[in-house]
């Protein structure tokens, strides 16, 4: 995003001279600054001093830091996301930003979990609005295959993460467990009770493959575990073209998926029937895609639209050392030439869940 100037000119010649002279000397400070050029808009020039004489005595700077991610100035990830086009902002520099940015929980069980974070820092980086991602783990969860000292230092408690301000937002990732019955999983009860939580006092909880199916089974959906495995790029319908977060998706769009479980289309079709869910998207092969509770509180999509295209490959010749007989080639993907399909509709579906978020979570904090 270019940096935007508003400049405000006066009639008197020798002011509105100075005032181009300012701007352009801005201009160039503000390109040149040691902020990493982050976006921002300049807003507001006011004159102060006697008009005759065209002297300025103040020019008030605002600065907005937009399409930004707030990570600590130490984190191992920036550099990658910085090569992406995602604009980030140190604790420091959030500071001294004119904009509130959305605090949106992450609860990241997916295994190794530090490197999955980019897949999703990636998205929240390019949407419009600043965002502060908060890393919550769970005390129940052992995280085995995840760098321990990265959790200690980058992660929080759910407990800790809502002690001090409330959360605009939740994201449950997804979990290689979709064929365990939800009482074996070890984190199912910590994990229950904080998404009863959300439902209450979080505008929205994404749910992401897995992450969907639990938030369906908090609404007393359940899930199928399949004979074969759901696996590669669908072409999904758009439902909804009037809804405020899907809506302006194309008619027909793609989006992966890699999943051993999910809902079967006529108990959905019937908790829609009954009021309790609207169904957003559909794939032919993968049944309802997307689709949210009719309070709006849960929006589940049970594809990977953070993924990239790389990973679909990786997964499937994982699957095959491993012997799996369930998993087949992955539809409508080309596993010697990994291309996403699908990068528009992950960065449409992020962005306008922030939109959503922002103008739900300020009705929310004006009405207190």
């Amino acid at each position: 995003m270019e940096i935007v100037h508003y400049v405000t000119f006066f009639p008197c010649s020798g002011i509105r001279r100075d005032l181009r002279r300012i701007a352009a000397t801005l201009n160039n400070w503000l390109n040149s600054s040691p902020m990493e050029k982050m976006p921002c808009y300049l807003a507001g020039f006011f004159r102060l001093g006697r008009r005759r004489k065209g002297r300025i005595s103040v020019i008030h700077v605002r600065r907005y830091f937009l399409m930004s991610v707030i990570l600590p100035s130490h984190y191992p990830g920036r550099s990658a996301l910085q090569e992406q086009r995602v604009s980030l902002l140190s604790e420091e520099q959030a500071q001294t930003a004119d904009i509130r940015p959305l605090r949106v929980g992450i609860i990241n069980v997916m295994p190794q979990a530090e490197l999955y974070e980019y897949h999703l820092l990636y998205p929240l980086g390019r949407s419009i609005v600043q965002v502060e991602p908060i890393w919550i783990r769970l005390n129940d969860h052992t995280y085995k295959s995840s760098d321990k000292d990265h959790l200690d230092r980058f992660y929080v408690t759910f407990a800790e993460a809502t002690a001090t301000q409330p959360l605009d937002g939740l994201i449950l990732t997804g979990a290689p467990i979709e064929e365990l019955p939800y009482e074996e999983v070890t984190y199912w009860k910590e994990l229950s009770s904080i998404l009863k939580f959300a439902h209450d006092h979080i505008p929205s909880t994404m749910g992401i493959c897995w992450g969907a199916l639990a938030l369906a089974e908090m609404l007393g959906i359940p899930k199928t575990t399949f004979p074969m495995k759901i696996f590669g790029v669908y072409e999904t319908l758009n439902l909804i073209r009037s809804h405020p977060i899907t809506g302006d998706f194309d008619d027909v769009f793609y989006c992966p998926q890699s999943r051993h479980a999910g809902i079967e289309d006529h108990l959905l079709e019937e908790a829609s029937a009954a009021g309790k869910v609207r169904l957003l998207a559909h794939a032919q092969n993968a049944g309802y895609v997307i689709f949210e509770s009719a309070d709006m509180r849960f929006l589940m999509h049970v594809g990977h639209p953070e993924y990239e295209a790389e990973r679909i490959a990786v997964e499937y010749w994982r699957d095959q050392l491993r012997g799996r007989a369930d998993v087949t080639i992955p539809v409508n993907f080309d596993l010697q030439q990994p291309r996403n399909r699908w990068r528009t509709h992950c960065l449409d579906f992020f962005a306008q869940w922030l939109r959503f978020l922002y103008e739900s979570s300020n009705a929310l904090r004006n009405n207190r």
